[in-house]
C-alpha cells in the first residue's frame, strides 16, 4: 500500500472541514485518522506544492478508495499538479459516487488541456450548469470560451463571454476573470479599441491584481499611438 510523503507531525487531521471529516466516519478510527491527516496535508500544500499534495491524496486513496470526498481530493490535486487525465478519471469516479456536478468546470478544463475541446463544450452544455452559483457558472463560461478559441472560433468565444454578466456590480474574482478573458479575446480578434476599454474595466475592479490588465492596457495604448 502506498504510504505517500511523510506526514508533518503538527498535522492531526482535525484541520479538516467538519463535513469532510463526517464522510470518513465509516472507516475504522485509526484508518480514518490517517486518511484525514493525508487530506489535511494535501489541503495545506495544494497551492505551493501541488505535486506533493497529489501524492498525499494518493496515499489517502490507497486506504479509502470508496469514499467520494477522497476521490474528489485526488482529482483536484491531480488537476493542480497538471495530471489532467488522472484528474478527469478521479472526478468522474467522485461524480459517480455522489452525483455532484460541482466538478464539471474542472472536468471540462481537463478535456481542454488534453486537446479535447469538443468534449469540454459537451460538458459546458450540461443542463445542471443553469443551476450553478454565479462563480461556478463563470468558471464554466471561461472554459467554454477557451475551448472555442482552441478550435479557432474567436467569434463564438466572444459570443459566449457576451452572454456572461460582464457588467455585474460584483467585484468578485469571477467578474475580474470574465472581463479579462473578454478583453483578451477582443484583442485576439483584432478589436483593439474595444479590448483596451475592457482591460481598463478589468483593472478598475481588480483590487487584488490577479490579472495584468493594467500592463496589457498600457501595451495596447502604446501600440495604438
Amino acid at each position: 500500500m502506498y504510504d505517500g510523503p511523510p506526514l508533518p507531525e503538527d498535522i492531526t487531521g482535525r484541520e479538516l472541514d467538519r463535513g469532510i471529516a463526517a464522510q470518513l466516519k465509516g472507516l475504522p478510527e485509526k484508518l480514518a485518522a490517517r486518511v484525514a491527516r493525508h487530506l489535511a496535508a494535501a489541503g495545506m500544500l495544494i497551492d505551493e506544492d501541488p505535486e506533493t499534495a497529489y501524492q498525499h491524496t494518493l496515499a489517502a486513496r490507497a486506504r479509502a478508495s470508496r469514499i467520494a470526498i477522497v476521490r474528489e481530493a485526488v482529482g483536484e490535486s491531480a488537476y493542480a499538479a497538471g495530471h489532467y487525465a488522472e484528474a478527469l478519471s478521479e472526478l468522474r469516479a467522485a461524480k459517480r459516487m455522489n452525483g455532484a456536478t460541482d466538478y464539471l468546470p474542472i472536468m471540462a478544463d481537463c478535456h481542454r488541456a488534453l486537446g479535447q475541446p469538443e468534449q469540454a463544450l459537451k460538458l459546458a452544455k450540461s443542463p445542471s450548469v443553469a443551476n450553478f452559483a454565479p462563480e461556478a457558472k463563470a468558471e464554466m463560461t471561461l472554459v467554454e470560451a477557451g475551448a472555442r478559441r482552441d478550435m479557432g472560433q474567436l467569434d463564438a468565444a466572444l459570443r459566449t463571454l457576451e452572454l456572461a454578466p460582464l457588467q455585474s456590480k460584483s467585484r468578485g474574482t469571477w467578474v475580474v476573470r470574465l472581463r479579462y478573458a473578454y478583453a483578451d479575446t477582443l484583442e485576439a480578434a483584432g478589436r483593439e479599441s474595444d479590448a483596451l476599454a475592457w482591460f481598463h474595466r478589468t483593472h478598475a475592479i481588480d483590487s487584488n491584481e490577479i490579472t495584468d490588465s493594467a500592463a496589457r492596457a498600457e501595451l495596447l495604448e502604446k501600440r495604438m499611438d
